[in-house]
This record gives structure tokens, sequence and C-alpha cells, in this order.
């Protein structure tokens, strides 16, 4: 299997906290915290996050606040590990090397030295806590009267430009000696800047020398600026190192400054302003720009929020920065920005930057794959999502239950139950212990494939593991009863969560409220929802969403923009579905001027018109033949920043077909392709409807061809478009070649194409073959139609066959089907027309349905009342006996002939 979007490059995007994933499927937010924690060293206590089916509670982060690391302990460098991880490969970080003797340099330990560098609050680099130990180790083995000593060949250069390149400075102070370093000091708020000093470091035998050389060029012209150039005579080093003592001296083990705890302080409000109110983002914000310097954790934190919140540019963003600062990036900041596209289901730039990662030699830990397993597993994307659990297991991490939970939920929403089970026979084979949220993914699974038997199985082992199944456990057997319309279990499945202490939910009462809307029992699906209010629940969108299905379906349509208004009232916000379904019922009902003026009254509320919306008005002008306003509305849809789908591109095309305009058709057929969008049966059956109504059957078998060479196989509904084509020019030859195809193609044909292949055969004249047909028909147990019998009367009608044609209708009313309108206009008119030539066969017949369409109170129109008249006239003379017959079934304002002459000679 090859891997999926490995070459995609990495995009700018903001990112998630991973210790909060809030839209992990069934319940992996909490357990996945320690997973993420964990990926930097961060031990968590897992999170109790109740099951909604609408929204998903947010965990509360102040149930971590003590496992956080002490103010001079950073939460991303600490060694510590939860239990459950303890294979997790430790992170990369770049250590100085330490011998057990410090190393020393003009009498300044290396450890000394390092110290400087990184708690010098000019300095823009923080001090991991690794390197701080040892430095404190190094000092605490220094001998009191050991002397400091500068560092021979340092030089400190002040007002420097503020954009001036290190190289640059190099390359002016090398004509004295071979200079060994330059440390240009950054600024904090723009890493293109410096902050206007340095120092410059010379190397070599001569650095001493050289160095008293470019003291000399104190005050000398340096682009635009006179350069303030100093020897380094150790005197700050000296002060902090004073200052340390002192501080070891009175027994404490940090080093904090003023400023250090000012910015300690910031950093405490950023994180409590987080667990209190991360809604407000402006004050996140806020705090997070009053922190000076902020660390490594304070960045994460950043790129966290924002990843909760699915803004993966702004994740991107503060990733970039932090990078820019200097701060290099570990694994638990790579798997928060991983997580950030996740949420925002950009996979392409999931794996993008997980191939960053790996380019940067920063090692991915199992909830890295986690995170990435999951995020197939929302898009229903099965292969990629094994494909990672795959590499997971090749790396030889040691999988949990968390992993195999994410991987089962991917397989589950995908119906591959069979994978499903092989994978929790594998848990179980690996000695992992099921959970909760275990059995419940594998229920959902069974209620989406509406597998009863197993369902209640797998439940009941659950019970049997001394496990107690949560509000999702008893969702998905409630989803499974409505899905399958069985509203009394449904009921049985809330009362036994009521007897287990666990309470319904919105979602339950929506799931219940659509199964007896499903079943066309709107009046209990209101009662529920009556129970729903008495609960104390408030109804959110998809409830309200489910109403006014209910309603328009009983075509209540008043009574579902009333819903409307009430979801203004009541604060609730609309979604593009809730004016969509009033929409189609106003184009279901022909009245498309009301589904026209829903689409100005969704853009006047504020809610954007979806591709759904604009598919189905195209739709409805199709319907009433307005191909031309409907391919109108597709511009309408490219300026709202709608592109137009593979469906938008059909119904356009089928509504040129249905015209003839065949070249029309084929027209919209490049624009889909030019789009990139991947034509599918639905939009090749589109071009061949054009092609065989308009009798263009060698294009109709070239789009079959390109069909083939896009990887289509012709399946029922294609042959069926053929079949139908073939018929209309009464070929039978060429549509007994076709029903062969099928046979062939080990396509079964149904009554449709047996029905079409009949009309073929009777076009043809050739009516032995369409009688052979039907027997064919009923050896493989396809009964015929009432469409069947009638193509059948009207090919015995053409062939001048009227008695076969009476036979054929007693025989359909003995297979127990009922004649409808057309089939009784169909067989009198054929009677009628034989009446002339041959009265005293077709006489009883003629009688027998007229009389039959008069007991059921059938009528044709006038039209067909003049051409029948006709018929009558020449069979009688005088209007006798079958005159007053077929006289029953004619409209109530018709007027005889005779009748005509008798008012126009009263009126003369």
């Amino acid at each position: 299997m090859h891997a999926p979007f490995l070459s995609i490059s990495v995009g700018p995007s903001p990112a998630l906290d991973p210790t909060l994933l809030c839209n992990l499927p069934t319940r992996l937010a909490a357990p996945l915290c320690a997973v993420l924690a964990s990926a930097d060293g961060v031990s968590s206590t897992p999170i109790k996050n109740p099951l909604s089916f609408v929204t998903t509670a947010s965990p509360n982060t102040k149930q971590c606040k003590d496992q956080w690391p002490s103010d001079n302990e950073s939460a991303f460098d600490s060694p510590r590990r939860p239990e459950l991880f303890v294979d997790v490969p430790a992170l990369r970080r770049k250590r100085i090397p330490c011998s057990s003797q410090a190393q020393t340099h003009g009498g300044v330990t290396a450890a000394q030295r390092l110290i400087s560098k990184f708690d010098d609050e000019d300095s823009d680099i923080e001090a991991p806590q690794a390197y701080i130990a040892d430095a404190h180790s190094s000092i605490l083995e220094t001998d009191d009267d050991t002397p400091l000593e500068p560092e021979p060949g340092k030089l400190f250069v002040g007002n420097l430009p503020p954009r001036i390149q290190r190289s640059v400075i190099a390359e002016f102070f090398r004509q004295f000696g071979p200079v060994k370093d330059v440390i240009l000091i950054k600024s904090q708020t723009d890493p293109q800047r410096n902050k206007g000093y340095c120092f410059v470091i010379y190397g070599g035998p001569t650095a001493v020398s050289a160095a008293l050389k470019a003291a000399e060029l104190d005050g000398v012209e340096f682009h635009s600026k006179n350069l303030v150039v100093k020897l380094d005579d150790g005197r700050r080093l000296k002060q902090r190192n004073a200052l340390r003592k002192q501080w070891l001296a009175d027994g404490k083990e940090s080093y904090p400054s003023q400023w250090h705890e000012e910015r300690e302080e910031a950093s405490r409000s950023f994180r409590r302003l987080l667990e209190s109110n991360p809604s407000n983002w402006q004050h996140v914000l806020v705090a997070f720009e009053n922190i000076d310097k902020p660390k490594r954790r304070d960045f994460c934190l950043l790129v966290g929020y924002y990843a909760r919140r699915g803004d993966k540019h702004n994740a991107r963003a503060t990733f970039e920065r932090m990078r820019g600062l200097g701060i290099e990036p570990t694994t638990y900041a790579f798997t928060s920005l991983l997580h950030a596209y996740t949420i925002a289901r950009d996979m392409k730039g999931a794996v993008a930057c997980f191939n960053q990662m790996v380019e940067e030699h920063v090692e991915p830990t199992v909830a890295t794959y986690c995170i990435l397993i999951s995020g197939f597993a929302k898009i229903r994307d099965t292969e990629c999502a094994e494909y990672w659990f795959q590499e997971l297991k090749n790396k030889g991490l040691r999988l949990n239950v968390i992993v195999y939970n994410a991987i089962l939920h991917a397989h589950c929403k995908a119906g591959s139950m069979n994978r499903a089970e092989a994978l929790l026979a594998e848990m179980e084979n690996e000695g992992i212990s099921l959970r909760v949220e275990t059995f419940e993914t594998m229920l959902d699974g069974y209620a989406t494939t509406r597998d009863e038997t197993k369902c209640l199985d797998l439940f009941q082992k659950m019970k049997e593991a001394a496990l107690k199944p949560t509000m999702y456990g008893y969702g998905s057997l409630i989803n499974l009863y409505t899905k399958t319309g069985k509203m009394t279990k449904a009921l049985e499945i809330t009362t036994m969560m009521e007897a287990a202490g666990v309470p319904q939910n919105k979602l339950t009462y929506t799931m219940l409220i659509k199964g007896y809307v499903q079943k066309d029992d709107c009046a209990s699906g209101f009662a529920v929802f009556e129970d729903m209010l008495k609960a104390g629940l408030k109804p959110d969108v998809i409830t309200y969403n489910v109403l006014i299905a209910a309603f328009c379906k009983t075509k209540q349509l008043e009574r579902a923009i009333g819903i409307l208004r009430r979801m203004h009232k009541e604060g609730v916000n609309y979604t593009p579905e809730s004016f969509t379904i009033i929409m189609d019922a106003f184009v279901k009902a022909d009245q498309l001027n009301m589904a026209t003026k829903m689409l100005d009254d969704m853009r006047k509320a504020g809610c954007p018109p979806s591709r759904v919306t604009y598919n189905v008005l195209i739709g409805g002008l199709v319907q009433k033949g307005q191909v031309d306003k409907a391919s109108a509305m597709i511009d309408q849809m490219v300026l709202a920043g709608i592109p137009p789908d593979e469906r938008t591109y059909t119904v356009i095309m089928e509504g040129y077909a249905h015209k003839g305009e065949v070249g029309t058709a084929f027209e919209y057929f490049k624009k889909l392709k030019q789009d990139g969008l991947k034509a599918d049966t639905l939009t090749y059956g589109a071009l061949l409807k054009g092609c065989c109504k308009a009798g263009r059957m060698q294009s109709a078998l070239a789009v079959t061809k390109e069909m083939a060479s896009a990887g289509l196989s012709r399946n029922i509904y294609i042959y069926s478009i053929l079949l139908d084509g073939w018929a209309q020019r009464g070929d039978v030859w060429e549509a007994s070649d076709v029903m062969q195809q099928m046979r062939d193609d080990d396509i079964m044909p149904d009554v449709h194409a047996y029905t079409t292949f009949i009309n073929a055969c009777c076009k043809s004249g050739n009516m032995e073959k369409a009688r052979e047909t039907i027997e064919e028909m009923e050896k493989v147990g396809i009964k015929p139609n009432l469409l069947t019998y009638t193509t059948m009367i009207k090919g015995w009608a053409s062939a001048s066959f009227p008695e076969q044609a009476f036979e054929c209708f007693e025989q359909m009313k003995r297979e127990g089907l009922e004649p409808d309108y057309v089939l009784y206009s169909c067989l009198l008119h054929c009677l009628l027309s034989r009446a002339s030539v041959a009265k005293d066969t077709v006489k009883s017949y003629i009688l027998t349905v007229a009389e039959e369409m008069s007991s059921k109170g059938l009528c044709v129109d006038l039209d067909t009342a003049v051409r029948w008249e006709k018929f009558l006239h020449r069979a009688e003379l005088y209007p006798g006996e079958l005159t007053k017959a077929v006289g029953k079934v004619f409209p109530p304002a018709w007027i005889s002939k005779s009748q005509r002459k008798e008012s126009a000679l009263q009126a003369a």
C-alpha cells in the first residue's frame, strides 16, 4: 500500500492543544490527553468527558493543573512520562556534552558561560533544564576563591544597525585576525532585527592581540553608525556569579530576578485564562502578548488553543513565530500542530506536517500516529487510516487501547465490521484490556450496518465484563432501532436507560423524533419533542431541522417556516440545511417562486447558501424546463465562492438532454472535466439519455467507450438507457445484443430492462419475440408489472390484434394487477379503432372495458372524446349500444355531434 499524501508541501496554518481533544470519535478525547502529554513528557490525568451526541463537552483543564511542573521546570522538557507510555522514545534534545570535570577556559567553566548565555535578560534563547542542571553542579563544584577571568579575544560591539547581518560584522572585524564567532543578539518581537549589540570572539594564538587592535575601532563609523567597541572584562559575569552564590548560600534553588517573576506571573495568567474563559479569544491573545519573551510552553499552549478552535492558519503562524525566535519545536509542538490540521479536516496538511517532523529528526510518538489515524477516520478514509496504523506497528512502538480505538472507529464508520472484529481479537491476544469506549465503538458500527443480533450480543458481553454502558452505548441501540423502524424497542431502550440512571440527551430525543417522522408518524414525533421540552432540554439546530423535515413531509410548509422564526427567537443559529429542506419541499410542490424567495430570506438571515441549496434550485428549474435559468444559477454559485460539483453539472446535462440539445450537454461535460471533477455513472447516464433521445446511437456507444476508459463499468442503469435508445428506433437486434452483454457482465436484467426490450419488440412488430420475453420473465422469477402489460397491449394494438390485446388485459387482472387510466385508454382506443371492421368481434370487449372505466369514475379528456366519436360514427350510423356505453366515460362537459347539430339548427 502506498503512502498517502507523502509528497505534500507544508503550508502556513494554525493549531490545537492535543491535551484537549474535543472532536475525537467515541469519547477518545480524555484518554488521548495522556497520549499527547506523553509526547513531551508531561504526565496528565485522563479527563472524564461525558458523551454528547451533538456536542462534545470540553474537558476541564483544571484537573490537570496540579500536573504542571514548577515555575522553574519546563513542562516540555520534563523527563516524567505516564506509566502507560513507558516505551515512548525520548525526545530529541541537543545537549552539550559534559565531562565529570568542568572544562575551563581562562578560569571560567563552560557551565558558567552557558548559564551566563541563557540567563542573560537580553538574550532571546531559553536554557533547557538539562543545561541549567549541569551548570548548577559545575558552580557548586567550583572553588569560591577561583577568580573569574574574562574570555580572551572577546569584544563587546554596540550601536549596530538594526538589520545588519552576522556575515557583514565578521567580515569587518576579520581585518585584525581570524574571527571565531559572532554572537548577534536578536530582537524578541522581530527576528529580522537585532537589539543593537553583539559579541565578537577572535580565535587562534593571536586572539588577544587581535581583540586589542579591534578595540581601537571604538567610535568608528560603520554603516552610518558610530560603533561602541570594548574589551569584554568579565564584569557582568562576575556580578551574575556573585548573585548566584548568594542565592545558593541562602538555600534557594533558583535565581529569579524581578523580570523573571513578572514573566512567570504573566505566563500563569495566560494559562489561567485558557482554563477559565477560553471562548474569549481576544482576551486570550492579549494575555499571551503580555508575556515578555514567551517560553516554549506558552507557544505550545497557544498552538493548542488555536487547534481546539480549528484555526489551522493561526496555529501554523504561532508555530513559525516560535521557530523564528530560535525556540526549536519538540515532539509535543509538532503533534499539536498536526492535530490542528486534523481538526480542520486538512489531512494533506497533517501528513505534510508529519513529513516535516521526520525531516527535522523529531521522533514521532504513539500520540502522533494516533492523531493521524483518528483524522483519517473522521473523513472516512479507511485505507489511509489503516496505512498509518501499520506504519505505527512497523515502528515497533507499543500499541495501547487508545490507538486500537482510533482504528476501530475508522473501520466501524466505514462499515468494515469484519476488519473491526479482527482488530478486536488482536487486542485480546495482545492482552490489552477492553474499555467501555471500545465496546461502544463496535456497537456504533453494528448499528450503522443494522446488525441487530451482533449489536445485542456485544451489549450483553459488555455487561458481563462489569462495564457500565454510557449514554453513547444506549444511543447506538436507539439509533439501530430507529433506523430499522422498530420504535417500540427504541422506547424500551430509553426505559432501560432511566432504570440504569443514565439520562437522555438532546440527540437521543432527536433520534426518536426522526424515527417517527421516517415512519410517517409525525404526531408521535411531536409528542417526543414535547417530552424533550418537559425534561428541560433546549432543542438545538439538529432537532429543529428534524421538525422542519417533519412539517415539510406532511406538507405543512407554513408551520415549517414558523420553526425558522422560533429558532431565531431562541437564538439558535440557522444552518443551510434549515432553509434547504423547506426549499426542496416548495420545489416538489411545484412552487418554484416560493423556493426562490426562500433563497433571498436565507441570505437576509445571514446564512450563506450551500452547494446543496443551489443544487435543489437548479433541479427545480430543470424540472420546469427552465434550463437556461438553471445554467445562469451556476454563475451565481461561482460568484458566491461555491464551485459547482458533479451533481450540479449532471442535472444541467439532463435538462439539455431532455430538450434534445445534445451539443450543449457535451459542453457542460467538458466544463466538468476542466474543473477537475470526476464524472460518475449518473453523469455519463445524462449524456447517454441525450444521445438516445436524439437518435444518435453511435455517439451513445462512444460515450460508453469513454466511460470504460475512465474505469467505470456499465451497470443496470446504463444498460437500461441503451435498451431504451434502441427500443425507440425499433431495432430489436441491437436491443437483443445489449441484453446479452448484460448477461455476460453477470448483470441480471430487471423488470424495467425486460419491459424496455419488450417495447423494442413491439415497435418492430415482432410480437412473437415479445411474448417469448414475457415467458422468460416468468421462468427467471420476475413478475411483469403494469407498465409491462401496457407496453404489450400497445404492441398488440399497433399490430391490429385486438383479441390478443384484450387477452393480455385479462391475464394482467388474473395476476392481481389493477389497471390504471393509461391502460384503460390504450385498450379502449385499440378496440374502437377496430370496431368499424370487426364490430361483432370487439363489441363485447368494448362494452366490458367501458363499463369498468365508468364504474371507477374514469373520464377521458375532450381530445380523446373527439377521436373516439369518429370511431363510433364509423361503427354505428346512429347512436347505439356502443355509443351509449362509451359515452359514459366522456367528460361531463362533452356535447355529442348530434346535439351540436340540433343546437345549431335551433340557433338558425
